[in-house]
């Protein structure tokens, strides 16, 4: 078979993954290489923070590209393979071990990178920072000992890991700079219902509240210093701080970066040749350039630029949304987020269901729901078509949100 051209894509996250399966079902001619750092077949990371911790499964069960892995869609696969460097005039990308790959087109997946906290760097003995499988299993593992569980940063990996270590029956307090958790991501109506169920499992919150000092005691455990001049001595502790875009190879390279790589509404960067996608990219939003974390946008960003890499054409509009399991509270957000909603509506739903909207104009943005999965999937929708709703039938649980769909079609 005559190769029609040559698309590497670096990264084995879910925009990396669906970037090479897309760019091969694009054009079934082209040679496509997914360049990986860890030595594994690509696999999904939701479940570190939960069922790996809580040792009911491991990473492995989870490939992203499904059981025959990414070679069962033609893509070739070069694991503990790292990117070094990327020569945009050859049109080729440098790996550790000095090998070229050349590309017609390159798909620039990297993600991201834990931020670090300086007092609590990477590799400090009890220290962990939850990324890969390798620092999931080495979690899991210390916490088999552990009695005390200090998580700093009150975000959706941070109450996931608290969830899971109360779960196995360890003392757990988070610490959040905020005044409230999730923040970034709900509603304070939303935030107070999660607080609530983490409070009633005997999570210790420890809000507006900043880390200010922590050291290694003799016996090997870690005291903390906070701006309450509380200190915490804990067994062991999980940075959730967040994570910072990895686009030093762009950078390097000389493509454009703000904060992650910028990239046009085809993922396309200032070098047409070259694209990028997922927690890395910078793109064109409903409220300018922004730059997205979630499982879903990855996927549906990686898969449009493998498609552009391949010869299309296509844009990226896809509805962002994410999912959480903390105890029984099942989170899950769709839209984007304005920074200031005309209107907010809550929906109470049957049970301990509910949905909390953010309305611009008519439309709605952006929705969190808890325990609201079919409602949830419908919001979704109402979001991608952009329809025009009535505040009250958001807010009337008897009202089936389906309606408002047909209400929509009806009038067209």
């Amino acid at each position: 078979m005559t190769v029609s051209r040559n698309i590497v894509v670096v990264g084995g996250g879910p925009a990396g993954v669906f970037a090479a399966i897309e760019a091969k079902r694009r054009d079934p001619q082209a040679a496509v290489t997914l360049i990986a750092e860890e030595p594994c077949e690509p696999y999904e990371r939701p479940p570190l923070s939960k069922a790996v911790l809580l040792g009911k499964a491991a990473a492995a069960d989870a490939p992203i590209a499904g059981p025959k892995g990414v070679a069962g869609h033609g893509v070739s696969l070069e694991c503990d393979t790292r990117c070094t460097a990327i020569d945009p005039v050859a049109q080729e990308i440098v790996t550790a071990s000095g090998r070229r790959f050349a590309y017609d087109a390159l798909v620039i997946a990297t993600g991201s990178v834990v931020r670090q906290i300086p007092a609590l760097p990477l590799g400090a003995p009890r220290v962990h920072y939850l990324r890969t499988e390798a620092h999931a299993r080495a979690l899991a593992g210390e916490l088999k000992n552990a009695r005390h569980l200090c998580v700093i940063g009150g975000g959706l990996i941070g109450l996931e890991v608290a969830a899971s270590a109360t779960e196995l029956g360890i003392e757990v307090t988070v610490i959040e700079v905020l005044p409230r958790i999730l923040a970034r991501v709900c509603d304070e109506d939303t935030s107070a219902r999660v607080d609530d169920a983490h409070r009633r499992h005997g999570v210790g919150l420890r809000l507006d509240t900043v880390l200010t000092h922590a050291q290694a005691e003799p016996d090997g455990l870690i005291a903390l210093k906070t701006s309450a001049n509380e200190t915490l001595i804990a067994d062991l502790v999980v940075i959730g701080a967040g994570a910072v875009p990895d686009d030093r190879l762009a950078a390097a390279a000389g493509l454009r970066v703000d904060n992650g790589i910028v990239v046009d509404a085809q993922c396309r960067t200032s070098d047409p040749k070259i694209l990028a996608a997922g927690d890395v990219a910078r793109f064109p939003g409903p409220h300018g350039l922004v730059r997205r974390e979630d499982w879903r946008h990855a996927q549906d960003q990686g898969a449009v630029a493998g498609r552009n890499a391949a010869g299309a054409s296509d844009e990226y509009r896809s509805v962002p949304s994410f999912w959480s399991e903390q105890f029984d509270l099942y989170i899950q957000g769709a839209g984007s987020r304005p920074a200031k909603p005309d209107q907010r509506v809550c929906r109470q739903g049957a049970g301990a269901s509910q949905i909390s909207f953010e309305l611009t104009g008519p439309h709605v943005a952006y929705a969190v729901g808890i325990n609201a999965q079919r409602d949830m999937a419908v919001v979704r929708r109402l979001i991608e078509r952009q329809v025009a709703v009535d505040p009250s039938a958001l807010a009337d649980p008897t009202r089936p949100l389906a309606d408002l769909l047909k209400t929509k079609a009806a009038g067209r």
